[in-house]
Parts: structure tokens; C-alpha cells; sequence
């Protein structure tokens, strides 16, 4: 996986997505499944950490997180932050690429769980592979929490439309696509769950981004946020329902490591 993408995207991600309304509402979204799977003094591998923000998020909480990520520039955004904000002692960073053959880790033992935000895991090649490697990584019973983009999104779909561009509008349909060199899938909720089903079990799936407009409709959030905020309302109210969950831009998937045997 190339790394350069992502490098010329640290400098303004923050300011493009963290702190853009849509991103918010998202994010805290995922914070609120995901906080309860990781404890504090728990110590979590985060995969494709970008800036670090959950790091960040998890540590204030009192969990250690190795972030990883592919960009290096992504990982100095994340080291910068953690020393900003004085949780540099629970917040490590590597260098990481997921599609690597081998993943050498720097960990004294298996790690109490695992996730990925924001469609990292994406950009996996061969996601059983993957998935064998975190396996491996993860204590039996941990939890293993994965937000990734699913294949149809209506709001996609109109957006595009509306503005004459209609390749982009279903660039998602074909289920990969290439974007700046590199490939992006897009799995759907049951094609993850076979990919995983080897090593975890699956638990729980919530929609993020079905109602709420993904992030390239901010300009229209930041001129609604109340209808932004009583759409956040609806999908928070039905964010485990299979239709919401099956045309959301992301979706936040909870599996279980399974006993090893």
C-alpha cells in the first residue's frame, strides 16, 4: 500500500474532516460503540490511526493505543498531538502497512483489542489474510471494531447525480476502485463478516452516515445544522437497522476474537 496519498493529506485533515461538522457527528457515533469495548488500562492496536484522533479519544480515557498507519506524515500528526495534549505516555506509534506480508509489531504480547476508523480498512487487498494477522495479534475474546465504506449509498448517488456526474455517483457499485494510484474495496456487511469468520465472531453492525450526508456535503451542513442535527437524531434512533445500515456511507462493525484452538 503506498503511503503517499495519505502524506499529502495530513496537513489539512484535521481541518477537511475532524473538525467539520459531518465529521463530528460521525465520529462521536463511533465513540459511542466503540467506548465501551475498551477499557481503561486496556491496550489497543489501532490500524490506519491517521492524525490519531481516536488515539487521542482512547487515551484521555486511559487506554494505551499503538497507532499504526501506513503515512508517515499521518504518524507525525498523531505523535504531535499526543505530546500536545500530555497522553504521549499512552499513545505509541508505527509504521504500518496492512497489506505487508508480515506485521512486526512493537508489543510485548497480544493486544486486549483492536479497531480501525474512517474506511482504512478499505484499502485491505486480501481482508482474510488480514484477518488471520490480527488473529494472531489479538487476545482470545478480544473485541476487533472496523468502520469501513460500504458499496451503496444513496446520498452518493444523488449528490453526484444533481451535479451531472454520474460515473462518480456509482463509482462504489463495482465494489473496488482506484483512487491517487491506489485501490479502494468496498465490501459489504455480510462479504465482511465471511472474510473475518475464520478467526472472529461477528457481534454488531451500526450505520454511520446513512441519514447524516457524507463529508463532501459539508458546505450544505454548515449552512443546516439543525437538519443535520435532527438527522443525527433519526440514524442514532434506527443506526441498527438493517436498511440504514446497508445504504450508509460507513459502517461500524464489532467482532469477537474466537477462542484459539
Amino acid at each position: 500500500m503506498t503511503a503517499v496519498p495519505f502524506d499529502a493529506l495530513a496537513a489539512e485533515y484535521d481541518d477537511a474532516f475532524t473538525r467539520s461538522a459531518v465529521g463530528g457527528v460521525m465520529r462521536a457515533a463511533v465513540w459511542n460503540v466503540i467506548d465501551p469495548l475498551f477499557e481503561p488500562g486496556a491496550e489497543v492496536l489501532e490500524m490506519s490511526c491517521g492524525t490519531g484522533e481516536d488515539a487521542l479519544h482512547l487515551a484521555r480515557r486511559g487506554v494505551r493505543v499503538l497507532a499504526t498507519d501506513v503515512s508517515t506524515e499521518m504518524l507525525a500528526q498523531a505523535s504531535a498531538k499526543a505530546r500536545h495534549f500530555g497522553v504521549a505516555d499512552r499513545v505509541r506509534t508505527q509504521r504500518l502497512d496492512l497489506n505487508a506480508d508480515d506485521w512486526a509489531l512493537n508489543s510485548s504480547g497480544p493486544f486486549d483489542g483492536a479497531l480501525s476508523n474512517f474506511g482504512g480498512f478499505n484499502c485491505v487487498a486480501d481482508p482474510p489474510a488480514v484477518s488471520a494477522k490480527l488473529a494472531r495479534a489479538l487476545k482470545p475474546g478480544a473485541p476487533l471494531a472496523l468502520c469501513v465504506m460500504g458499496p451503496w449509498v444513496p446520498w452518493e448517488w444523488g449528490w453526484y447525480v444533481l451535479q451531472g456526474k454520474p460515473r462518480k455517483a456509482f463509482r462504489r457499485l463495482p465494489g473496488v476502485t482506484e483512487w491517487r494510484g491506489i485501490k479502494i474495496y468496498y465490501p459489504s456487511v455480510r462479504a465482511m463478516r465471511r472474510a473475518l469468520s475464520a478467526h472472529f465472531y461477528f457481534q454488531s453492525v451500526t450505520a454511520v452516515g446513512a441519514l447524516v450526508p457524507p463529508s463532501y456535503a459539508e458546505p450544505w451542513a454548515q449552512r443546516h445544522p439543525r437538519a443535520l442535527a435532527r438527522l443525527n437524531r433519526w440514524e442514532r434512533r434506527w443506526e441498527r437497522s438493517a436498511p440504514l445500515v446497508a445504504l450508509a456511507d460507513h459502517y461500524l462493525a464489532i467482532f469477537k476474537r474466537k477462542e484459539a484452538r
